[in-house]
């Protein structure tokens, strides 16, 4: 069995794997929604859904800290990693012990390429197609239109935004929101004056990486009064398994509340 990862890896597979661990928390609650349980040896300790795995199953580090030798002691027949969550030194380690099978999604097309492929590769290819359908809304809405200007801050002491070559980028045009920052790649390090003249109407606060809480709307009120802060849940715009599901109506509750008045203030 041979197959190509998302990164151009090319693996070879005797099989259906039986044994696998992830290294991703949104593609390990993914694994859950194809309906694999005991096939899952591992998870990292950021894996919080679903809760029952999160309990029981064995754990490898963060995702930036795997424990390759914690890997290799779990004997797992694949493992599954992601380009930008898991760092490249680990992945190779790992190799040398066990294929990866490794994912790179910067827009919800490539999450549905991911989602399909993961389906192939488990024998769960009925499941992935079921979820695959079940996102064609989210197709639709990222081809609407993008009113609202808006900045996705994930980090603060530097303060870092989202650039236009991520998934979270992508999600934001899901929502009806214009990345003020999309111009810019990966995760730029930006400035209260880079706020202020990017000329966003909102500053979205996500819940993660960097776990922002009310206490920051206050703050970022005062330092960019041109802007709203807003509060948003961040595995609703930067997991990309089958928590899109979810975040349908979530990022559709969001658009319908935010509307503009003539003097282009949010309200």
């Amino acid at each position: 069995m041979r197959t190509t990862d998302q990164t151009g890896e090319t693996i070879e597979l005797q099989g259906i794997p039986g044994r696998v661990v992830s290294l991703v928390p949104s593609q390990t609650e993914l694994l859950f929604d194809l309906g694999l349980d005991r096939e899952v040896v591992g998870v990292t300790r950021f894996c919080v859904h679903p809760e029952s795995w999160r309990r029981t199953k064995p754990r490898v580090g963060g995702t930036k800290d795997v424990d390759a030798e914690r890997v290799r002691s779990l004997d797992p027949d694949i493992v599954i990693a992601n380009r930008e969550e898991n760092r490249k030194e680990t992945v190779t380690d790992i190799r040398s012990f066990c294929p990866v099978w490794t994912s790179d999604v910067s827009d919800v097309p490539g999450a549905v390429d991911m989602i399909l492929s993961l389906g192939a590769l488990l024998g769960r290819e009925t499941e992935a197609a079921g979820i695959v359908r079940g996102l064609e809304p989210l197709m639709e809405m990222r081809e609407g239109a993008s009113n609202i200007r808006a900045a996705y801050l994930i980090w603060k002491d530097p303060w870092m935004a989202a650039g236009g070559d991520t998934f979270i980028h992508d999600m934001m045009r899901c929502a009806g929101l214009s990345n003020v920052f999309g111009g810019r790649e990966r995760y730029p390090t930006v400035t209260l004056a880079d706020l202020e003249t990017a000329g966003a109407d909102l500053i979205l606060l996500s819940s993660e990486p960097y776990p922002f809480r009310e206490r920051h709307l206050s703050e970022l009120a005062q330092l960019v009064p041109s802007a709203k802060p807003m509060l948003v849940d961040g595995e609703m715009f930067s997991w990309y398994g089958s928590r899109m599901l979810k975040a349908i109506l979530y990022l559709a509750g969001l658009r319908q509340s935010l509307s503009r008045c003539s003097s282009g203030r949010l309200y």
